[in-house]
C-alpha cells in the first residue's frame, strides 16, 4: 500500500523497482547486483519482478532512460528559455549540480558509472539522449561567442565537455554530511566557470567561428544594461 493507503497503480510500482534497483546498483555495481536481490528489496518474487522486467540488462536500460527523464526534466526544462546564454550556462550548471548531489541522483549516477554496459540498440538510444545535452551547451557557449558574452572566445565542444567534467566529477567526492552544502558547492562551481564580477575584455567572435582561445570568463554587466562525445 502506499503512504495514502491506497494500493500503487503500475507505473508507481515500475518506478520503485527502478529506484530500488538503482540504489543497490549504486551500492555494489551491476555485475555485483543480482535480480534475486533486486527482488528481495523491492519484496517481490524474482517471478514477479519479471512480470515488470525482461531481463537484467532491459532493467540497466530502464533505469538509464528514467534518470535521464529526471535529469531533462529537472535541469534541461527549466533553463530552456532564458534568452541569455551564459546565465542559462549559470543557472544549467546550478541544476545539474543540486541533481548530482540529491537523493534522486542514483539513476543519473548509473547513467555515468555504467555508461559502458549498455549494448546495442539500448546503448545507442542512451547515446542519443546524452548528446542531445552535449548540444544543448555547444549551442550555448557558440551563442555567447557571437554576442560577445565570454572574455575569450572558446570553442563549443571544449566548453561543453569542460562543463560536464566539472559537474559530473561531483557525485565521486560530494558527501551529504561533509563540510559543504550542496549550494555552496554549486555557488562555488558556478563562480568559478562563470565568475560574476569579470572584465570585459572581448568583442563578439567572428562569424567564421574562428575561437583559437579557451578562456570561458563571463564579461561583466555595463552600466548601460544587463550582461555522450566530441566530434
Amino acid at each position: 500500500m502506499t503512504p495514502t493507503g491506497r494500493k500503487p497503480d503500475e507505473g508507481e510500482r515500475y518506478r520503485a523497482i527502478l529506484e530500488t534497483a538503482a540504489r543497490l546498483i549504486c551500492e555494489r555495481g551491476y555485475e555485483g547486483t543480482s535480480m534475486q536481490e533486486i527482488a528481495a528489496a523491492c519484496r517481490m518474487t524474482k517471478a514477479g519482478l519479471y512480470h515488470h522486467i525482461q531481463n537484467k540488462e532491459q532493467l540497466l536500460f530502464a533505469i538509464m532512460n528514467y534518470g535521464m527523464d529526471v535529469f531533462e526534466e529537472q535541469v534541461l526544462a527549466p533553463v530552456q528559455d532564458v534568452a541569455d546564454p551564459v546565465e542559462r550556462l549559470r543557472q544549467c550548471m546550478r541544476q545539474n549540480i543540486h541533481l548530482v548531489t540529491s537523493g534522486r541522483s542514483k539513476e543519473v549516477i548509473i547513467i555515468l558509472h555504467e555508461h559502458a554496459t549498455l549494448t546495442g540498440e539500448a546503448r545507442e538510444y542512451i547515446d542519443r539522449r546524452k548528446k542531445r545535452y552535449v548540444r544543448f551547451l555547444e549551442d550555448a557557449f557558440a551563442e555567447a561567442n557571437r554576442l560577445g558574452r565570454l572574455r575569450g572566445v572558446v570553442d563549443p565542444t571544449v566548453a561543453a565537455f569542460s562543463f560536464l567534467g566539472m559537474i559530473l566529477w561531483v557525485y565521486k567526492w560530494f558527501k551529504p554530511d561533509g563540510r559543504l552544502t550542496e549550494e555552496q558547492i554549486a555557488d562555488g562551481m558556478v563562480e568559478l566557470l562563470f565568475p560574476s564580477g569579470a572584465a570585459a575584455v572581448s568583442a563578439p567572435a567572428p562569424s567564421g567561428e574562428d575561437v583559437p582561445a579557451l578562456r570561458m570568463v563571463p564579461r561583466a554587466a555595463s552600466s548601460s544594461g544587463p550582461g555522450g562525445e566530441p566530434q
